[in-house]
């Protein structure tokens, strides 16, 4: 899934279903706002892992790249972008 506008719709469902929070908007500053915590953010991270069918290194992650539901689409996009480039390449055949 690369939609953005997908991507933020199922955000905001599991902002709500995860966390029970509205967020008030895709540009809202979850840090600044106080909406989320650093011990939510590893949840948030488990559930966008669940939801999204990626795998998100912690060192590959700015802390930016998680303040705002606008950036976490963005982010999430570029995984399943990756995600299925990579499915999408011929294997050579030969073992790994």
């Amino acid at each position: 899934m690369t939609d953005a506008n997908a991507i933020l719709e199922r955000l905001r469902a599991l902002f709500v279903e995860s966390f029970h929070i509205e967020v008030p908007s895709a540009d809202t500053d979850l840090l600044e706002t106080g909406i989320l915590d650093s011990f939510q953010f590893v949840e948030l991270l488990f559930q966008l892992e669940r939801s999204f069918g990626v795998r998100i290194k912690i060192d590959d992650v700015e802390l930016d790249d998680l303040r705002t539901l606008e950036r976490i689409a963005r982010l999430i996009a570029s995984y399943c972008a990756t995600l299925a480039a990579s499915a999408t390449q011929p294997s050579s055949g030969m073992p790994a």
